[in-house]
């Protein structure tokens, strides 16, 4: 939007709109009425909104739209799973995946248009960063997927499941991009998905999925505490430091001490730990032993992730039988395990592949083939 005086609803946090709605002379109950109209309705026309009073509905539309960022493409995979791709302008574009499941619809936001941690077995890494989203694309993801799955023609249409009267029931910040990055914006975002008033999502629902960006987990525990899952990837800080960049500024000890401070606070009485699963080059046995250890310092499961490969990675996903022993050897250890079951991998839409369109700014991009190729010589070596 060119207009400066314009502002896109989606972007408001409650608080924000009933400051808007009172500098306007409204009572905040008029700005719980608009939160309902605009995110459980999906209404993005005033004059639909028959029970705001007529000169309310005009303020409104002098001053303020509600516009999801547009979208460039949709696909649907033969499991059920739809992404889209959405525009984020300037040579820009983002990618959000639904997945539908027996008891909930889960979707699969973006909080960056790329990534700086730049991870050599994500595809969205390769694609280096451009900038942060705004609070109203991240929500603009949401609303559009409600509004697109209600709607979908009849027998292919999705209705809403027990924990939520619309399709999507958990949210989880596993798209493009570190969200505690981007910590402001998605902190507005997550505000208004757990509001009763806007999208009313338990907190137990709404996952924020980070790399170990330790300051901001700190922030979240006292801000929105939600469920958190921690890519963590690797048992020990030798081999993180090459699998998860970050790990060289906040290392595993300080990571799970930050984990631990976060239980304080949390919606769930554990952390998710993501696992992808290398072949050869975190997979052994001596890994899963050592993944014991980390385990003890942690109330924690883990969610093995089997590799999705894309080209540019030169990386391997471990054999079934191999994730199987992993999993066993954890198990047996007493911890809660979960293979996660490939989704939409036939679209480019599975862990991992999320790669969508990015103006690098940082030129991360350029040395990615390089660290890949590091990581595989070390494997071959050792």
């Amino acid at each position: 939007m060119s207009d400066p005086e314009v502002t896109n609803l989606l972007g408001l946090a409650p608080a924000a709109l009933e400051a808007l709605v009172r500098g306007w002379g409204g009572k905040p109950f008029r700005a719980r009425q608009l939160l309902r109209w605009v995110h459980q309705r999906g209404v993005d026309q005033f004059s639909d909104m028959t029970d705001l009073a007529r000169d309310f509905r005009a303020l409104l539309q002098a001053h303020c739209v509600v516009a999801a960022p547009p979208v460039q493409l949709e696909k649907h995979s033969a499991d059920g799973t739809r992404k889209w791709l959405f525009d984020m302008g300037r040579g820009n574009a983002i990618e959000t995946v639904y997945i539908p499941e027996d008891d909930r619809g889960t979707l699969c936001v973006s909080s960056q248009a790329g990534c700086t941690v730049a991870c050599p077995f994500c595809s969205t890494g390769y694609q280096g960063f451009s900038r942060n989203l705004t609070t109203a694309e991240i929500v603009g993801q949401l609303w559009h997927a409600n509004r697109a799955l209600a709607r979908a023609p009849e027998g292919a249409r999705l209705e809403g499941t027990a924990a939520s009267p619309r399709p999507v029931s958990n949210v989880v910040f596993m798209g493009m991009g570190e969200p505690l990055l981007n910590y402001d914006q998605v902190l507005g975002a997550l505000r208004l998905m757990v509001d009763d008033h806007a999208y009313g999502l338990s907190r137990r629902r709404v996952t924020v999925s980070t790399s170990g960006v330790v300051p901001m987990i700190d922030r979240l525990a006292a801000d929105c505490p939600v469920a958190l899952a921690v890519s963590l990837h690797a048992p020990n800080d030798e081999l993180r430091d090459r699998l998860v960049p970050l790990n060289r500024k906040h290392p595993l000890a300080e990571l799970l001490a930050a984990c631990n401070r976060y239980l304080e606070h949390a919606p769930r009485d554990f952390i998710t730990f993501e696992y992808i699963m290398l072949d050869g080059i975190n997979d052994t046995d001596a890994h899963a032993r050592q993944l014991v250890d980390v385990a003890r310092q942690v109330r924690c499961k883990f969610n093995l992730i089997p590799f999705n490969p894309f080209p540019q990675s030169g990386l391997r996903r471990s054999p079934p039988q191999r994730i199987r022993l992993f999993a066993r050897q954890l198990t047996d250890a007493g911890l809660v395990v979960t293979v996660r079951k490939t989704r939409g991998d036939d679209i480019e839409a599975a862990c991992g592949q999320l790669a969508g369109e990015v103006q690098d700014r940082t030129r991360i991009a350029e040395r990615l083939p390089d660290r890949a190729r590091v990581i595989i010589r070390k494997k071959e070596t050792a």
